[in-house]
C-alpha cells in the first residue's frame, strides 16, 4: 500500500507541476525586452493547453508541447513603454511594466559582478541622481551544473535604477548603460551574470571543450555521481579543522582578558608600521592569527555621532573592536574595509583600535596606498603609522579548497543556457586575469567563448564588446617579460573576430588591487565601442591607437596605427614612455620615442640595427603615455612574436 501511495503521488505531481501557466524568472515585471527584432516569449504548462498572450493590442496564441513548454514570436518593436502583458493559460498572469529598449549581458569575472555599493565613496553623487527608470538590471545569482543545462533560474528579477537598487547592479555595466540611455534615450536592460574569479573554460558549453581536451576531461569528471560530494566532504571537514585550531589556539580569545579588551597589558608586544605586512617584521612565513591595537586620542567634537572607520584592505580576514566592542568582520581579503560606527562607540579621549587578522596563506597584513583613518563629518585621525601587534597563534597554510564554479562548463549550463531563448543587443566582458598565467592558451579559449555564445544565441554575429586587462601589480625598472601584457595580447588579437570591441584600461588600475575602483571610465570607453559597433555611428572616435604595421629604417622603427582619432598625443606633454627596442640578440632597452604624424618612430643608441618594439608591455605598465587626442589610450602591443 506504502508503494502504491508513493507511486501515485509521483504520477499526480508529474501530471500537475505545470498544469498552471509558468513563465521563467527572465520574462516579469519590470523586464526589458530587446526593440527591432522579432521576441520569443516562452513558458510552461500542461500538455496540449492553449495559451493566449495580449501585447499592445494583440493576440498571440500557442499550444504546449509535449515537453510541456509553450512559445510565442511577437513582431519586432520599436522601443517605447511601460506595457502591460497578459498571458492566459488555466490561469492567468499579468506581467506590468514593460519597457522595450536595448538588452546588454553584462559577463565575466569580479570586475564586472563588482556592484556599485563598492564604489560609492568615489561616486556619490552619480549614486544620489540614479533614478532612472529606464534603466534596470536582472541579477543572476551565481550557481552551476556539470550535469544539464538548466531552463530558469532559481531566483531574480528585474530592478529599477534608483539611489538603493543601484547600489547592487553591476558598476560597469551600470556606467556603461548610463552613457548609452544620455546618448539614445531608449531604456537599457542589464543581465548581470558575472562570477567572481571565473576562467573563461567555466562559460563554454561541452561542444566546445573538445578543442580543449584538459577542460573536457574536467568537466566530465565533475558530472560523474557523487564526484563532487567526496570533494566537498573533504574540503569542508579540512577547512572546519584548521578554523577550529585557531579558534581553540589563539590566546588572544583565551587570555586572561581578550586581546581585544582596552585593558590588557601590552608590555609585550612588538610594533609595526600600518600599513604593511608582518613577514617584514619578524613573523616572516607565519599564518594564523594576529592581533593589532592602536590607542588614538579622540577629540569631544568627534564623539556622540556616528563614524567610519576606514582600514584599507586586509589580508587575508579581520574582525575589528573599539574599545572592547564589536565593530564588524570581513571573511575575505579583496572587499575595501569600510566599518560604520555607532554613535557612543568613540569616546572622548583615549580610544583603543584593535584588529585581529586571520591569515590563510602568503602574506598577511595591511595592503598599502589605501585609507586608514576614522572619519566624523569633515573631522579626520590618520591612523597610518605604529601599531603593535602580537600572534594569536600560528598555523600551516590552509589548504587550497576546490571552487566548483570555476570548474569547466559549469557556469555555462548554469547561469547562460536559461537566458538563450532572450534576445539580447549585445554582451558586455570584463575578464581574463584568471586566465592570465594561460595567456597563449586564452588566444583560442577566449574567442571561443564569443563563438560559442553567438552560435548558441542564434542571433548572428552580435556584438561582443570586451574589457582589456588593467595594470596591476609592482612596476618593474627593466623591460622583460609579463603573463599580463601576453593576455592583453591575446584580446587584443580578439579584435580580428567580426563586431567585437575591447576597451583599453591599462591606464586606470591599482598597482595593489586587482579590482581598480574606477569603474566609471571602464564603461563609458564600453560605450563608446557600441556606439560604432552596435548602434553605428560612422563618426565617433572610439578606440585609442592600435598598432597596425612597422617598418625598420636605419636604426629606427617607425610604427603604424589605427585609432589615432584627430591625432596622436603624450598623454602628459611629456616624451612617450614606456617604448622598448631589441635587436636580433632579442635583449629589449629601453626606448626614444616620438610622434610624427600619426605614426611614432623609436629607437635607441644602445641598439644600432634594431628588429622589435614593444609598448606597455609590462604587469604594470604605469606612466605608459600614447593617446589619441581624444583621450583614449593605445593598447599596449609587441611587434615581434618571441
Amino acid at each position: 500500500m506504502y508503494r502504491l501511495l508513493s507511486l501515485f503521488t509521483t504520477i499526480l505531481l508529474s501530471t500537475t507541476v505545470f498544469c498552471e501557466v509558468k513563465l521563467p524568472r527572465l520574462i516579469s515585471d519590470n523586464m526589458v525586452l530587446q526593440r527591432d527584432t522579432k521576441l520569443t516569449i516562452w513558458g510552461w504548462a500542461a500538455v496540449g493547453e492553449k495559451v493566449n498572450i495580449r501585447f499592445k493590442d494583440k493576440t498571440y496564441a500557442a499550444t504546449t508541447g509535449a515537453d510541456s513548454t509553450w512559445s510565442v514570436v511577437l513582431p519586432a518593436l520599436k522601443a517605447g513603454g511601460p506595457f502591460d502583458m497578459q498571458i492566459n493559460g488555466s490561469n492567468q498572469v499579468v506581467i506590468k511594466n514593460i519597457v522595450i529598449g536595448d538588452v546588454w549581458v553584462c559577463s565575466g569575472q569580479s570586475n564586472m559582478e563588482l556592484p556599485m555599493e563598492r564604489v560609492k565613496e568615489k561616486y556619490p553623487t552619480v549614486i544620489a541622481q540614479a533614478a532612472n527608470p529606464n534603466i534596470r538590471q536582472f541579477n543572476v545569482a551565481t550557481t552551476y551544473d556539470f550535469q544539464r543545462a538548466r531552463k530558469d533560474y532559481d531566483s531574480g528579477n528585474w530592478q529599477l535604477a534608483d539611489p538603493q537598487t543601484v547600489l547592487q547592479f553591476t558598476a560597469v555595466g551600470y556606467f556603461f548603460a548610463k552613457a548609452l540611455y544620455e546618448k539614445y534615450q531608449v531604456p537599457i536592460g542589464l543581465i548581470k551574470a558575472s562570477v567572481g574569479g571565473s576562467p573563461a573554460e567555466a562559460w563554454l558549453n561541452e561542444d566546445a571543450l573538445k578543442a580543449f581536451p584538459q577542460h573536457l576531461e574536467m568537466a566530465l569528471k565533475y558530472k560523474r555521481a557523487g564526484y563532487m560530494d567526496s570533494i566537498r566532504a573533504r574540503d569542508q571537514q579540512v577547512r572546519n579543522d584548521w578554523y577550529q585550531t585557531i579558534w581553540q589556539q589563539d590566546q588572544g580569545l583565551h587570555d586572561t582578558k581578550p586581546w581585544y579588551d582596552p585593558g590588557v597589558n601590552t608590555s609585550d608586544w612588538k610594533t609595526m608600521p600600518v600599513p604593511g605586512f608582518w613577514d617584514e617584521h619578524g613573523l616572516k612565513g607565519v599564518n594564523g592569527v594576529v592581533w593589532f591595537r592602536k590607542d588614538i586620542e579622540v577629540p569631544a567634537s568627534m564623539t556622540g555621532k556616528p563614524a567610519k572607520l576606514l582600514l584599507g584592505r586586509i589580508v587575508d580576514q579581520d574582525s575589528v573592536f573599539v574599545n572592547g566592542r564589536f565593530a564588524g568582520t570581513i571573511g575575505y581579503q579583496y572587499p575595501p574595509r569600510r566599518y560604520e560606527l555607532p554613535a557612543g562607540m568613540l569616546q572622548p579621549g583615549k580610544n583603543t583600535i584593535v584588529v585581529r587578522v586571520i591569515n590563510n596563506a602568503g602574506r598577511g597584513g595591511f595592503i598599502t596606498d589605501k585609507p586608514y583613518k576614522i572619519t566624523v563629518g569633515e573631522e579626520t585621525i590618520d591612523l597610518k603609522g605604529d601599531w603593535q601587534f602580537k600572534p594569536g597563534t600560528t598555523a600551516p597554510p590552509l589548504p587550497s579548497a576546490t571552487f566548483f564554479q570555476y570548474m569547466p562548463t559549469g557556469l555555462y549550463k548554469a547561469m547562460v543556457s536559461p537566458m538563450l531563448p532572450y534576445r539580447i543587443k549585445g554582451v558586455i566582458w570584463y575578464q581574463g586575469e584568471s586566465n592570465a598565467g594561460r595567456a597563449v592558451e586564452y588566444r583560442t579559449l577566449f574567442p571561443a567563448v564569443i563563438n560559442t555564445w553567438r552560435q548558441q544565441w542564434h542571433e548572428g554575429n552580435f556584438p561582443f564588446l570586451f574589457v582589456q586587462l588593467a595594470n596591476y601589480m609592482e612596476t618593474k625598472d627593466q623591460p622583460g617579460e609579463s603573463g599580463w601584457a601576453m593576455t592583453r595580447e591575446a584580446q587584443l588579437k580578439t579584435l580580428s573576430l567580426p563586431n567585437t570591441g575591447m576597451a583599453v584600461i591599462s591606464d586606470i588600475g591599482e598597482w595593489n588591487d586587482i579590482h581598480p575602483l574606477n569603474k566609471e571610465d571602464v564603461g563609458k570607453r564600453l560605450a563608446l565601442w557600441a556606439e560604432k559597433q552596435a548602434y553605428g555611428d560612422q563618426k565617433v572616435v572610439y578606440s585609442g591607437p592600435l598598432y597596425q604595421g612597422m617598418k625598420v629604417q636605419g636604426n629606427k622603427i617607425t610604427l603604424q596605427f589605427t585609432g589615432t582619432g584627430s591625432g596622436l598625443m603624450a598623454k602628459d606633454g611629456r616624451e612617450l614612455k614606456y617604448f622598448a627596442i631589441a635587436g636580433a640578440d632579442k635583449k629589449f632597452v629601453w626606448a626614444n620615442a616620438t610622434i610624427e604624424g600619426n605614426k611614432v618612430i623609436v629607437w635607441s643608441d644602445q641598439v644600432p640595427q634594431p628588429v622589435a618594439v614593444r609598448y606597455a608591455w609590462a604587469d604594470n605598465p604605469e606612466g605608459a603615455n600614447l593617446y589619441n587626442k581624444e583621450n583614449l589610450p593605445a593598447s599596449p602591443f609587441r611587434t615581434d612574436n618571441w
